[in-house]
């Protein structure tokens, strides 16, 4: 049920995931990924990939997802690589209609990337300073919306 993902991804994130860690993991088993192999496959997409504060690692992690289910390991395979980017597409094009931006450093109110690869600490004022809980429960519906399949939980 998407509900207990959405649950269980906002779960991850208040235990201290990344954004991207968050939505991947509460995926993974539906997509036969392991939890452990998934928070490591997803580690690097965190703060908008490595901190950076580009793309949103929760919409990085439903890239990931998207790959998982309809890529490829053909890199001939031209028809799993449109279809995971026009899904990709589609997600993103959903978040941002809800949120306004899939740019982490817009979604948080800053002009510019920290500079600086140390996490923050996180505190109850870290979680309250910011939207990355609601950014979570999005990308973990839309996993479930645009990618879950019947046989999935």
């Amino acid at each position: 049920m998407t509900l207990d993902r959405v649950e269980k991804a906002t779960a991850l994130f208040n235990a201290g995931c990344s954004c991207a860690q968050s939505v991947v993991a509460a995926w993974a088993d539906a997509f036969g990924l392991d939890e452990k192999t998934a928070m490591r496959v997803s580690c690097g997409l965190g703060a908008g990939v490595g901190r950076l504060r580009e793309v949103c690692g929760a919409v990085s992690g439903m890239a990931v997802l998207a790959g998982l289910r309809h890529g490829s390991d053909d890199p001939g395979d031209a028809e799993a690589k449109a279809l995971t980017y026009a899904v990709i597409q589609q997600m993103a094009d959903a978040f941002r209609q809800r949120h306004g931006s899939l740019i982490c450093r817009t979604l948080l109110g800053l002009d510019e990337a920290e500079g600086e690869p140390t996490p923050s600490a996180r505190t109850p004022e870290y979680y309250a300073a910011r939207p990355c809980g609601a950014l979570i429960a999005t990308a973990a519906e839309l996993v479930g919306r645009f990618l879950q399949q019947e046989d999935m939980g």
